[in-house]
């Protein structure tokens, strides 16, 4: 009898996955955390989303970033998962763990990429390219790769707008109140990669698809 329970849960566990899905939930990790670790975190490039309420957290209120971000992770995942049902958190656990193996896996290496420190807007542009491409990838197969693409798809389903003006209405408004720690110049090239990501991740999600399915 629980053989039997635990072959029916490992078929609804594996229910609307395929190797090719996860397959490009991996490329999507691997593109995203290569172009963060490689351009991002080298330039000091800051972030929207999670990521910056996170550093506004620690800067206004002095909390932890350890602390701070599982609940901010964790708050946008319940949201999701009322407006998005379980079947989006199964996957975004696959490519949540995929993002995080990655992060580790480009660690391992010297940086891949030329030192992009002096040309900050070229560093914007090529940093937005990989987080856009390889995000999208993972949204389109029906995960996200932390609680910046939950919430910002939890947007989307409620205000019915397209999933690059969701992203762009949390980061604008988390870089906004960045400013009141980081130099204008810094956050300037900070809204250029969060533009032009959100710009690739909502046309990666959405290419081939019906455009009378696209959210507008």
């Amino acid at each position: 009898m629980t053989g039997n329970r635990f072959s029916v849960f490992l078929r609804r566990l594996a229910d609307g996955l395929s190797v090719k899905k996860i397959l490009l939930i991996l490329l999507g990790a691997a593109v995203c955390t290569f172009g963060i670790h490689n351009i991002h975190q080298r330039v000091g490039i800051t972030e929207g989303g999670v990521i910056g309420m996170m550093l506004l957290a620690e800067n206004w209120l002095g909390v932890s970033p350890a602390v701070i971000t599982p609940v901010l992770d964790l708050t946008c995942y319940l949201l999701a998962f009322k407006y998005l049902g379980g079947g989006f958190i199964k996957i975004s656990v696959i490519s949540t763990l995929s993002v995080s193996a990655f992060y580790k896996v480009w660690e391992c290496f010297p940086y891949l990429l030329p030192d992009l420190t002096d040309y900050p807007l070229l560093a914007a542009v090529c940093g937005g390219i990989f987080v856009g491409i390889g995000v999208g990838l993972i949204v389109r197969q029906g995960g996200s790769s932390g609680g910046d693409d939950a919430l910002a798809l939890t947007i989307s389903k409620v205000t019915r707008w397209r999933l690059s003006r969701s992203y762009l209405f949390t980061d604008l408004v988390v870089l906004g109140l960045s400013l009141s720690y980081i130099p204008v110049g810094r956050i300037f090239f900070s809204m250029v990669t969060v533009t032009l990501s959100s710009f690739l991740i909502d046309r990666v999600q959405t290419a081939g698809k019906n455009a009378s399915a696209v959210v507008q």
